[in-house]
């Protein structure tokens, strides 16, 4: 069995705040946003055609949000 790493734990922790609620992006700060781009980013998902939609899907949506956060939009 693979070791588990500090960043799958810091990533599983992130996710779980995302999907917790509807509005779960909402509730990170830039920061945490830019950290669980990465986190997400470099996780290996090719095995699994499904997961790996679904990162890509995430991902577009963590830089909408990191992008409105520079912007300066307060979007509720």
């Amino acid at each position: 069995m693979p070791e588990i790493s500090s960043d799958d734990i810091e990533r599983v922790e992130l996710l779980e705040i995302v999907s917790s609620t509807k509005t779960g992006l909402k509730m990170l700060s830039k920061e945490q946003l830019e950290r669980l781009y990465k986190l997400v980013n470099d996780k290996d998902y090719r095995k699994d055609a499904g997961a790996e939609k679904s990162k890509k899907e995430l991902l577009e949506k963590i830089n909408n949000r990191i992008y409105d956060l520079g912007e300066g939009r307060v979007i509720l």
